[in-house]
């Protein structure tokens, strides 16, 4: 395990969450941001933007791991080429300079967004088979999904240029679930075809950071690509159920019983160790809560 980490985007969610449980590690961190909030559980905070080299090289500054979560999460607020120019640049800089670094351990956080399905301009997309898993060809058609495939293929380059371990996490929709989870399921209950494009798939958010913390102990020089989500869908209907309803033309590979979500994790759990333990209704967001997280 790492001594100090360097974490991108530590302001947000996900990045929150991981200081957090860094420092019930006792691992030192670093944290780059673009506005520093002044409460941020970190050794060192360094202002400025991921995609330029300076800052980053400041902030990697004693560091022996990155965990790179900064980015623009969608296409939706700012032009096509600021989301894929910024996402797939400061992508770049931080492994370039990590690498640079003698830096050999990394997370960067993909998502599910690289399948193309969340926005898509196609009236009605489906995945051609469930359960999804890493080999499913993409169907992106965005900016942002196309700056993770680009990430991914990045992360790949970096691996054998730098000889790296990189992991790229593909996170569906994450949160706490007093902070969002219970209220976006919800509204997916009531209109499970506005979980369509998703899956019907989240994580919450102290499982996305153990996740992250997880792909630091990956050995070797290679990268790596695995979805992540909860075991279950986040809608109280069975899977298959949904499947045939809301994606008539995908395949069913095997049978999906219950509310599985149709994603395949094993990818995951394989290479990290990973099962999420923080179940809708089940968990209370804590590390450990749950059972069995990954």
């Amino acid at each position: 395990m790492a001594a100090r980490a360097m974490v991108t985007g530590a302001a947000g969610r996900i990045g929150r969450a991981v200081l957090a449980l860094l420092a019930e590690r006792g691992i030192e961190v670093n944290a780059l941001v673009l506005d520093d909030p002044g409460d941020l559980a970190a050794r060192l905070v360094v202002t400025g933007d991921a995609a330029d080299a300076k800052t980053v090289r400041a902030a990697l500054e004693g560091a022996d791991a990155v965990i790179h979560l900064a980015a623009i999460p969608t296409p939706a607020r700012n032009t096509a080429f600021e989301v894929f120019a910024g996402n797939s640049l400061s992508t770049f800089t931080v492994l370039e300079e990590a690498g640079r670094a003698g830096i050999r351990h990394a997370a960067v956080a993909s998502s599910w967004g690289v399948t193309g399905l969340p926005w898509t301009a196609a009236e009605d997309p489906h995945p051609p088979y469930a359960p999804v898993d890493e080999a499913m060809a993409s169907q992106v058609a965005d900016p942002y999904g196309l700056s993770k495939q680009v990430d991914e293929l990045t992360a790949q380059m970096m691996a054998r240029r730098h000889g790296m371990s990189v992991v790229c996490l593909r996170y569906p929709y994450v949160g706490g679930f007093e902070e969002r989870l219970n209220a976006h399921a919800a509204r997916l209950t009531a209109d499970p075809a506005a979980g369509a494009r998703e899956l019907w798939t989240y994580l919450e958010v102290h499982d996305a950071a153990r996740a992250a913390l997880l792909a630091l102990d990956v050995p070797g020089s290679a990268a790596h690509t695995v979805h992540l989500c909860a075991p279950e869908i986040i809608v109280p209907y069975p899977t298959e159920e949904l499947l045939r309803r809301y994606h008539p033309t995908t395949e069913l590979r095997c049978p999906i019983p219950g509310r599985t979500a149709p994603v395949d994790t094993s990818a995951a759990r394989r290479l990290l160790g990973f099962t999420a333990h923080n179940l809708l209704g089940r968990g209370d967001g804590r590390e450990g809560a749950g059972g069995d997280r990954r």
